[in-house]
């Protein structure tokens, strides 16, 4: 009797395990990073997208681009200084500069679709204020494809043209 109490315990210990172990895996980062890119030539405009998602008009430089997106959705980014360049294809007196008042975020997920077959899921944030000096906090809840391989952050315009890229 002994032996079957204690299988019982180990099979319930077990299950309590599995019941617990996705919330619990809810908070784990799916990415974290400390640095991204600006957009540079050839990928400014819609020539060269990646994964869908268009490049700004010109080209953007980043000081600071740092963040993380949690399995449950939840995102953080700050960015510093992210600004139009200092580059012959940006007017002199539009470069080093943000002219756009609002930036979002866009987390580009590889995923598997109903069908099983390989599809990019963007999901993207709504708007959060920007300084002219390129300074944005971005903090929001998506809802994230399952699975959400090779995750890029991208920190775009309201339209949805972006300026910094995960990487560097």
């Amino acid at each position: 009797m002994g032996h079957i109490s204690l299988a019982v315990k180990m099979v319930s210990g077990l299950a309590a395990l599995l019941v617990v172990a996705p919330a619990a895996l809810a908070g784990d980062k799916v990415l974290e990073f400390e640095s991204m890119a600006g957009v540079v030539r050839p990928y400014t405009g819609a020539a060269n997208a990646i994964r869908g998602v268009n490049g700004g008009g010109l080209p953007w430089v980043i000081r600071v681009g740092k963040g993380e997106v949690k399995a449950d959705g939840r995102i953080e980014v700050k960015v510093r200084g992210l600004v139009l360049a200092d580059d012959p294809a940006v007017p002199p007196a539009r470069r080093l500069v943000n002219p756009i008042p609002n930036f979002r975020a866009v987390v580009s997920c590889l995923s598997v679709d109903a069908a099983g077959l390989a599809v990019t899921v963007n999901v993207t944030t709504g708007d959060f204020p920007a300084t002219t000096g390129g300074d944005s906090e971005i903090e929001a809840a998506l809802e994230l494809p399952s699975p959400c391989i090779a995750p890029i952050v991208f920190v775009t315009s309201p339209g949805g043209a972006w300026f910094a890229a995960t990487g560097g």
